[in-house]
């Protein structure tokens, strides 16, 4: 999870002069021979409409970087597999911030423009509809270059991890940036001796030439642009053995493994009780990247799921138990919502943070743990948000209905526990694991929309529920809690709290904390 509150930077501040040179007429798009129609530079993400492009969907990317220790530069490659959906005269990537050198289209150079947060590229000839066809970007990075929140890079003193979510994959490598395009990565990493370069996934193989180490990694599973990992640094790989065999790996500051160790050994208990409610772990492998910084700008969250890491800042997994277990949980119970299943658009996570609050909450107050409030129970917890369901309706909207400026608001976390709840109290504890399972069955290794969501918990309950759920994630006021008539809500004030709250770390949004 992650609170960026979406502004879109001038393309000068973002591109740089070198970049400014891509505009010049000869690298300019200039339209392909052979008909068809230019794709379209957005999916109409009701909360980012910028991202994403249609033409095509991906089947592939190939990650080639380069990390340079002496500039802390990167230089990359993407190689994109891809399968046009129409007849393309021209199509787009998109990029924002890193500078391209050279794009290839099915191994023939091809023209394109480097415009604010798009990469647009004319092939020689029309792209023919139902065609396969390979799309390579050489570019340059700085990951110190562009400051927060533009930066999915996240600089470290011996490398770099990124942050992707919600739209900074683009400021990665070139990509359709949407979490509807899932598609399979592979990784190429390649650093200096000494320096481990890990990415999401398994490791394939590792090779050393004149003083550098590659290290190639592949994904078994398909993963949305924003959830992807790769990180460079002196790092140990910690491995151990999860529930069932499954394989755990974390990736660990070499200086700090010691002091770390007593926060990862948790995972393991963690995993056990998180599968009797979920079901088996979904990918090939799980861990935690402490990300080998302490500097208070580096990133501003401070846990953030990637597809099989999660990365923290380390001085926060030093702490006791009771004060990170609920909030562990919640990350990895991003492995099954925001992970397994994405979000079909930016208005559905809820989803992915009200589960994840939900199962954190609950693996808090099993154990005795009070929360931030001093509460010791769900009900005690869902009564008092409850109290304020108008006030969160009013300053963020409905929980399925946020705009960019309010994304990471309380009402998507806590908002979304309580809709869980509501629905759990309605339905028993036995029909709503059923829907949750048969949810992440449905949509397993795909993307889901809330639509989605309310369509299998009417199927699987037996009953409609799309009027009982509508008006709980887009009515305007907070509905009757079933099975207590008692709570009541609070009437709404003109509030700035809420700004205040955007203002601060996205995580106080996180009940879990």
């Amino acid at each position: 999870m992650r609170n960026r509150t979406r502004v879109t930077a001038p393309a000068a501040v973002l591109l740089g002069t070198a970049a400014a040179s891509t505009l010049a007429p000869t690298a300019r798009a200039q339209g392909s021979h052979g008909g068809g129609t230019p794709g379209g530079d957005s999916l109409g993400d009701p909360v980012y409409p910028v991202l994403g492009n249609t033409g095509y969907r991906v089947s592939d990317y190939l990650l080639d970087l380069t990390y340079r220790a002496d500039t802390q530069l990167v230089d990359a490659s993407v190689t994109i597999t891809a399968r046009a959906t129409q007849d393309l005269s021209r199509f787009s990537l998109d990029l924002l911030g890193p500078v391209v050198q050279d794009v290839w289209l099915d191994h023939r150079k091809a023209t394109f423009e480097q415009a604010a947060e798009k990469l647009v590229v004319t092939p020689a000839a029309c792209v023919r509809k139902h065609s396969k066809f390979l799309i390579r970007v050489d570019y340059v990075a700085d990951p110190r270059k562009i400051k927060p929140p533009y930066n999915g890079w996240v600089p470290t003193p011996d490398g770099f991890a990124v942050a992707c979510q919600p739209d900074l994959a683009r400021t990665v490598f070139p990509c359709n940036d949407h979490p509807s395009d899932k598609a399979n990565f592979a990784f190429k990493v390649t650093v200096p001796e000494g320096l481990k370069g890990v990415a999401t996934g398994s490791l394939v193989s590792t090779r050393t030439v004149d003083g550098m180490t590659t290290f190639a990694y592949r994904s078994r599973d398909p993963i949305a642009t924003e959830v992807v990992q790769v990180t460079v640094g002196d790092y140990r790989i910690v491995e151990r053995q999860g529930p069932s065999g499954m394989r755990l790996r974390d990736v660990v500051p070499t200086a700090r493994a010691a002091a770390l160790e007593p926060a990862l050994a948790l995972t393991p208990g963690q995993l056990t009780w998180v599968e009797q409610r979920l079901g088996r772990f979904p990918f090939e492998a799980y861990g935690i990247l402490p990300a080998n910084t302490d500097a208070p700008d580096a990133f501003d969250f401070t846990g953030l799921e990637t597809q099989t890491l999660t990365i923290y800042k380390p001085n926060y997994l030093l702490q006791e138990e009771k004060l990170i277990g609920s909030h562990m949980m919640h990350e990895l119970v991003h492995s099954w919502f925001g992970n397994l299943v994405a979000p079909a658009t930016w208005s559905d996570l809820w989803i992915n943070e009200g589960h994840a609050d939900y199962y954190g909450l609950l693996y808090r107050y099993e154990r005795g743990w009070p929360d931030s409030l001093g509460l010791t129970s769900m009900e005690a917890r869902m009564k008092d948000v409850y109290s304020r369901g108008d006030q969160w309706r009013k300053d963020a909207g409905p929980v399925a209905a946020p705009t960019a400026a309010n994304l990471f608001h309380s009402q998507r976390y806590t908002g979304g526990v309580l809709v869980l709840y509501a629905l759990w109290t309605l339905v028993g504890d036995d029909t709503f694991r059923r829907i949750e399972h048969s949810f992440l069955h449905k949509y397993r290794n795909s993307s889901a929309s809330t639509a989605d969501y309310i369509a299998v918990a009417s199927q699987v309950s037996g009953q409609d529920l799309s009027g009982f759920l509508h008006d709980w994630l887009y009515g305007t006021k907070t509905p009757r809690m079933p099975g207590h008539p008692d709570w009541t809500v609070t009437p709404p004030t003109n509030s700035t709290a809420w700004k205040e709250e955007m203002r601060a770390p996205h995580d106080h949004a996180s009940a879990t904390l």
